[in-house]
């Protein structure tokens, strides 16, 4: 089996991905189709509702390699959105009112117009939220004042934390991967992020270890508050649950454990109108770090871009034609409508 650690490449290589797509669709023949569920609930097509988010996926570095990780992120990926492609996006913006401006990655700080980009951002109004991975702000010394450049500019920060627990995070994110992210958490909440006052936000992410969905939104807060709390002195705002879905690594995952058929199984028994109805693609727009324009973050994993009849790249932007399209759809969205819902915001329902 390939090592889901260090093959990031292989995982990305066009031939093997439709290998292993090749076998999700043959191991999940017998499930019923995303899109006849959105009909029987009375939503197919699916349309966005307006652009009340731009998600914009600033490239594929990251110094981490996880397990799950959808994006098949690592640090010799090299694709990397250019600050032409950025003005773009600063040009499209303009003529909007957008007020969700989401920078993801990899690791959205590794790019080298990363702090340009948040100060012009900040310059058109629009709060700009970051995914931080925790660990960039302890990896090297100009990392360091993230925390710092982060409170100036009124950033909301959102991070990955697996588990409380070292052992869990570092099994699915890495060794020490647990430890250096305590610290970092620590180096924001002396920033302000997550104290109370201060009006900077910070949120933590959760997303199962394995293949299982995750547990009440609430109550693992809870948890997280009160473990976080009382052995680490640390405090955050929220924590969001999101669902692992089928695509890229995790789906590798479960093909080679033997475990895609019984998850899907899960997802599907577990479809929510309620969810499928707020999912976020209805409010995004996903821009992939060349420009071109998805759905959402996932579809842009599996190259399945935005309708054919609306503009494909940020060049081309268009709001009107954006905020009413049709959505593009396949089995994987059963992660997103499954109970409570799942998306970059956490729970739906």
């Amino acid at each position: 089996m390939k090592s889901l650690h260090t093959q990031h490449h292989a995982l990305a290589e066009p031939g093997y991905q439709l290998a292993v797509l090749s076998r999700a669709d043959q191991a999940g023949a017998r499930l019923p189709a995303f899109a006849a569920k959105l009909r029987e609930s009375g939503l197919l097509p699916l349309r966005a509702t307006g652009l009340g988010v731009m998600q914009l996926n600033l490239g594929k570095l990251c110094n981490q390699t996880c397990q799950h990780c959808h994006v098949d992120a690592g640090p010799d990926r090299t694709e990397i959105m250019t600050r032409a492609t950025m003005q773009l996006c600063l040009d499209a913006l303009a003529r909007t009112d957008i007020p969700v401006v989401d920078l993801t990655g990899g690791a959205p700080e590794m790019n080298p117009d990363f702090r340009w980009f948040v100060e012009r951002l900040g310059a058109l109004g629009r709060q700009v939220l970051v995914r931080c991975n925790l660990t960039i702000i302890v990896a090297n010394k100009k990392y360091h004042d993230l925390p710092e450049f982060f409170a100036r500019h009124g950033v909301r920060v959102v991070s990955s934390l697996p588990c409380y627990s070292a052992k869990n995070t570092d099994a699915q994110r890495g060794d020490g991967v647990f430890e250096r992210s305590i610290r970092a958490l620590h180096r924001l909440n002396a920033a302000g992020y997550g104290v109370a006052g201060t009006g900077l936000v910070l949120d933590l992410v959760f997303n199962p270890g394995g293949a299982a969905r995750p547990g009440n939104q609430q109550a693992l807060e809870r948890a997280y508050k009160q473990q976080l709390g009382q052995e680490h002195g640390l405090v955050f705002n929220n924590l969001l649950t999101i669902t692992n879905l089928p695509i890229n690594r995790f789906l590798d995952y479960l093909l080679e454990s033997g475990q895609y058929e019984s998850y899907m199984a899960q997802l599907v028994a577990a479809y929510n109108p309620v969810a499928a109805a707020s999912v976020m693609c209805r409010s995004t727009l996903s821009v992939g770090w060349d420009g071109r324009l998805f759905d959402c973050d996932f579809n842009q994993q599996l190259e399945l871009p935005v309708e054919p009849t609306a503009p494909q790249h940020i060049r081309d932007f268009d709001a009107a034609a954006l905020a009413g399209r049709a959505v593009v759809v396949n089995q994987h969205c059963y992660g997103c409508t499954a109970g409570a819902g799942s998306s970059c915001g956490g729970a739906l329902a």
